[in-house]
């Protein structure tokens, strides 16, 4: 019997939506549980969801906008995003990701590589994906 060929971890950025996590993925609350173990998670990026971390089809609701287009300064050379990617919840922050992954629009015009990485999920980053810190002036609190 052969082994399965290794699936590359894909974080997609859904415009106007979610982020879509797409691979091998552990997600932890903030004080460290385990939310989540899968394979497809949807989170939310605008900040609203009343289930979050999760996306609930809040960003709808409130009109969230974004173009899911970026740049990334700190792309990195990795030869393949295989392997666990942990996702942690910060508290009134950010989402912080550790492991190899490909950050991608969801047209696929932007894409990055990454081992670590802070992803806004207050809505309010002047830089999203990227957390900017803007969560501080923002007014959500995130769990």
């Amino acid at each position: 019997m052969s082994k399965p060929a290794p699936q590359n971890n894909i974080i997609t950025l859904r415009t106007d939506g979610p982020l879509i996590c797409q691979g091998s993925f552990t997600l932890l609350s903030v004080d460290g549980e385990v939310l989540a173990h899968e394979e497809e998670l949807y989170l939310c990026r605008c900040g609203a969801s009343r289930k979050a971390p999760f996306c609930d089809g809040s960003h709808k609701r409130i009109g969230f906008v974004d173009d899911a287009q970026f740049e990334d300064e700190r792309c990195e050379e990795l030869d393949e995003t295989c392997g666990q990617v942990t996702i942690t919840c910060r508290t009134d922050a950010m989402y912080v990701i550790k492991g190899p992954v490909t950050i991608q629009s969801e047209d696929g015009r932007s894409v990055t590589r990454r081992s670590r990485a802070a992803l806004c999920r207050c809505g309010a980053s002047g830089k999203k994906p990227f957390c900017d810190t803007s969560h501080k002036l923002c007014g959500h609190i995130l769990d």
